[in-house]
């Protein structure tokens, strides 16, 4: 059948019409996307289970400055005691909140927690684990003399071993409990997990374990001792929470807040009388490895001039893409 040309017009119209809509709708989406975040950004979830001593609240402080501007929400995971190790049903309890309590995401958890694996859950997407350590002798002397002094962030609280003005060196010539090589035994059950092994002082299968999940279950760890490149690679690589972190850190009075009181470098003597146990040999050997890790992502990631840090630019892109449109 033959169409007039007053149908012809009219159809001509209603193309152009519908033509119009699809591109403003297309402007739209185009505009919503540019302005807000992805809807993958807002379902994250950051775990920073923090290993006491190791500058974690300085950097915990960054996080809560930035969760009002950046639109995320932090979280402090309280256990009782400070106990590291989850029961089952606790365990249970926490991976669901995680993956399911929509309204605090994107959502940033800390707190002193040994790695909790959510693969054994049987959860489709896993958090972001992300970690900070320190050489395990200095952490020591920084915990020792906390537990007796404190620190600048809570002056007034009153400190389990308050009143004992013993020195970490006194300690370590006496042999007391509290500078034992015993104690230095931390951050590898921190990356190793709930597992009973983990809390095995001295276990070589916890040593394994620790830098299993360091390189596969973790983002990015960091080393105290470089505080300030681990911030700024995290903004680099997690722009929805750390954007505007390094700046903050740079300038802000919180970058070194959390500073122990009354603390005295330990001697050359009781450095190398904890140097000579097993333990140390172990959580040094931890220690190393991590920062050889981080010092490879920091070389991959960043180039220094002029004594300043910047970020290398996206050093990919796509290429021979098929089908043509």
């Amino acid at each position: 059948m033959n169409l007039s040309l007053h149908q012809r017009a009219i159809a001509r119209h209603e193309v152009r019409e519908i033509e119009q809509r699809h591109t403003q709708d297309g402007v739209r989406e185009r505009d919503s996307a540019a302005s807000s975040p992805s809807e993958g950004e807002d379902d994250l979830v950051i775990i920073y289970n923090r290993v006491p001593k190791t500058a974690s609240t300085s950097f915990t402080n960054i996080a809560y400055d930035l969760c009002g501007k950046n639109h995320y929400h932090v979280l402090h995971i309280n256990t009782t005691k400070n106990n590291p190790v989850m029961s089952i049903q606790d365990q249970m309890r926490f991976v669901k909140n995680v993956t399911e309590w929509r309204e605090m995401k994107p959502a940033f958890y800390h707190g002193h927690v040994s790695f909790l694996d959510f693969t054994k859950f049987g959860v489709k997407r896993k958090p972001i684990y992300i970690n900070v350590i320190r050489d395990p002798i200095e952490r020591l002397v920084s915990y020792y003399y906390f537990l007796r002094f404190g620190d600048d962030y809570r002056p007034g609280l009153r400190r389990r071993k308050q009143g004992d003005k013993k020195t970490f060196d006194e300690c370590v010539s006496a042999g007391g409990s509290d500078c034992a090589p015993e104690k230095l035994w931390l951050q590898i059950p921190f990356f190793c997990g709930h597992y009973s092994e983990c809390w095995n002082v001295g276990s070589q299968w916890a040593l394994e374990q620790a830098k299993y999940n360091l390189v596969n279950e973790y983002l990015l760890v960091g080393v105290t001792e470089e505080l300030e490149d681990f911030v700024m690679m995290l903004e680099a690589a997690l722009p929805r929470f750390f954007k505007g972190a390094t700046e903050l850190y740079k300038t802000g009075k919180k970058s070194h807040l959390r500073k122990t009181s009354e603390k005295k470098p330990p001697t050359k003597e009781s450095i190398a009388k904890l140097q000579q146990s097993a333990i140390w040999k172990m959580e040094n050997d931890f220690y190393e490895f991590a920062l050889e890790q981080f010092q490879f992502v920091r070389a991959h990631a960043v180039r220094e001039k002029d004594g300043e840090l910047y970020l290398l630019a996206q050093n990919f892109f796509y290429e021979k893409i098929y089908p043509k449109n």
